[in-house]
């Protein structure tokens, strides 16, 4: 009998460890994705567990303190964030006025006579004005991009079209600054998933931006699977700089008179849209490569 007890308690007691053991590792399981999905989250509510092992229920309330410390850091930096943006607004707006009336000051000023030390001197300042009042507006675009928290209504927009009106629009530009885009699109037409109007502001900013830091050379490829991939040479930039032009407010040494806010604004737009667009710098080359999934055509009324 004390032979079988000796056989039969050990095993027991291993049995209880194990299961002891078993139902510990599933209560850290489901602490652990709950935290992940408390910290990914908006929630305000604590961790908890059904766990009657002590070492779970204080690691489950040391949990509770850092998620309610990464609380009080997020909301710091909410607050913090639009504040920003209520000052970058408030001050744009508040320059608009004024640099408005100067350039139009400015225009009547041209007509009048003048010396040539003085139309020297007028020219620094209206270009100078035409500054100020060009970067007024790219802050004041930033503010009002990121302040619209609504989700942008997507339709289906033909690519090959679009980028086709963005380029008649931006041709004269590109003209001034002898660049003669490389343009290459497919035969048929390419359909993606898209707000219009945020699209058109996306190219936009691209093309612009293609202008700041190209050597006098731009290529435009559109594939078929909806990539666009806009390409030029730069000697001006490496591939750290190229790494951040989407951060905002960051300029390079040769863009001064940019706030850095174009691809920014283009960074958020196409996110929102549910696109991708990313930045590389290979062999002198800058590659900026936008990114709509390509969909079916849409039916007509006819085939409806």
């Amino acid at each position: 009998m004390l032979a079988w007890i000796g056989c039969v308690l050990p095993s027991g007691i291993a049995l209880l460890l194990g299961i002891k053991l078993w139902l510990m590792k599933k209560d850290l399981d489901r602490l652990g994705r709950d935290w992940e999905e408390h910290c990914a989250g908006e929630s305000n509510t604590l961790l908890s567990t059904a766990s009657r092992d002590r070492t779970v229920r204080l690691l489950a309330v040391r949990l509770n303190g850092q998620l309610a410390g990464l609380r009080r850091q997020r909301r710091r930096y909410q607050n913090g964030d639009r504040e920003l943006k209520e000052a970058i607004t408030n001050a744009s707006h508040d320059l608009h006025t004024p640099l408005t009336a100067i350039c139009g000051y400015l225009a009547l000023l041209e007509g009048e006579e003048m010396s040539a030390g003085a139309r020297r001197y007028f020219s620094c300042v209206e270009k100078q004005a035409k500054s100020m009042k060009r970067l007024t507006q790219e802050l004041f675009s930033y503010s009002t991009v990121l302040s619209d928290t609504a989700k942008p209504n997507l339709e289906p927009v033909e690519l090959k079209r679009a980028l086709e009106e963005s380029l008649a629009v931006v041709y004269p530009a590109f003209t001034r600054r002898g660049l003669t885009p490389d343009i290459r699109m497919p035969e048929g037409p390419v359909w993606c998933m898209a707000n219009p109007e945020g699209l058109s502001r996306v190219l936009d900013n691209l093309m612009s931006n293609a202008q700041k830091y190209s050597d006098g050379d731009l290529q435009i490829c559109l594939e078929d699977d909806g990539r666009i991939v806009f390409s030029n040479a730069s000697s001006r930039l490496d591939e750290v700089q190229a790494g951040r032009l989407f951060d905002r407010f960051y300029t390079v040494e040769n863009a001064r008179e940019s706030t850095g806010l174009g691809l920014s604004i283009a960074k958020e737009l196409t996110e929102r849209m549910g696109g991708s667009i990313a930045a590389r710098y290979a062999d002198g080359r800058l590659y900026v490569t936008l990114l709509f999934p390509r969909i079916s055509p849409p039916l007509t009324a006819a085939e409806d």
